[in-house]
């Protein structure tokens, strides 16, 4: 298992925690951290070997950890429901929400990896046109 980029004090700094939310954030922080490794893997990119290049780096990463985990969290309790839209209608009684996090799962937004340089735009051409030297064609 590889390291854990946050601590269950690193989340509490934020808001405090029930006894139950601090046993599910041991198992989120780390489960958020592999699960961002393996994000960085996938686009080709060693995140530990770059947390050991720059030591700025390492409070970015662990801030990233922390919103993962917070955006877990939130959806778990049944007293704080975040929706990113909400409507409700009057006398025929009708509401209609959309949840941010409703499978309650782990994820990671895009402006999140980027800033830890993980998710890069790339550019790329294609020739249309061969050109004379070319063995194509002839």
């Amino acid at each position: 298992m590889g390291a854990v980029y946050a601590s269950v004090a690193d989340l509490e700094i934020f808001e405090a925690l029930s006894v139950r939310e601090l046993e599910q954030a041991e198992v989120l922080l780390e489960r958020a951290s592999a699960k961002l490794r393996l994000t960085a893997k996938q686009y080709g990119v060693d995140l530990d070997a770059m947390i050991e290049q720059d030591d700025d780096l390492l409070p970015v990463v662990a801030d990233t950890v922390i919103n993962c985990v917070r955006r877990a969290l939130s959806s778990y309790s049944n007293d704080d429901i975040t929706a990113s839209q909400t409507s409700q209608s009057a006398l025929g009684y009708s509401v209609s929400m959309t949840y941010i996090n409703a499978g309650q799962s782990l994820y990671y937004l895009k402006n999140e990896l980027s800033d830890l340089g993980i998710l890069r735009q790339r550019y790329g051409a294609v020739e249309v046109y061969a050109n004379e030297n070319s063995d194509q064609g002839n």
